[in-house]
């Protein structure tokens, strides 16, 4: 289940980036966080599984004008990889912006489009 960013999750949420190997440096991990936290379109939700455990976070920036949501980051635990955790979070992004087109970055284009084509979105059969 997805949960948007709250103050109290901060080292959750800096945990589960620091996954993404462009993150590793703490100098980069920081700018990055500040990055979302800098503007009202940009947001960070966590994955919760069934056991109640954070183990996935996403980012996202939202464009209300041209209805896009853009996928800059998503993060799993190690543990929970390899287990569709990340079609289950875009999913839930899709389903939280149902009016818009989710995209993603350089990053994460190769994932959205396995995505994608799971579920039909590239068909236009969203």
């Amino acid at each position: 289940m997805l949960y948007k960013y709250k103050n109290d999750y901060e080292k959750i949420a800096m945990g589960l980036l620091s996954f993404i190997p462009d993150l590793k440096e703490i100098s980069h991990l920081k700018s990055c966080f500040e990055w979302y936290r800098a503007e009202d379109d940009r947001h960070l939700y966590l994955w919760k599984n069934e056991n109640g455990d954070f183990i996935a976070i996403a980012g996202i920036e939202v464009d209300d004008a041209s209805k896009l949501v853009m996928l800059r980051h998503i993060s799993v635990t190690p543990a929970e990889r390899n287990h569709g955790v990340c079609f289950k979070v875009m999913d839930a992004l899709s389903k939280l912006y149902p009016d818009y087109e989710l995209m993603g970055s350089l990053e994460t284009a190769g994932l959205l489009s396995k995505w994608e084509n799971q579920n039909g979105v590239a068909d236009g059969n969203k």
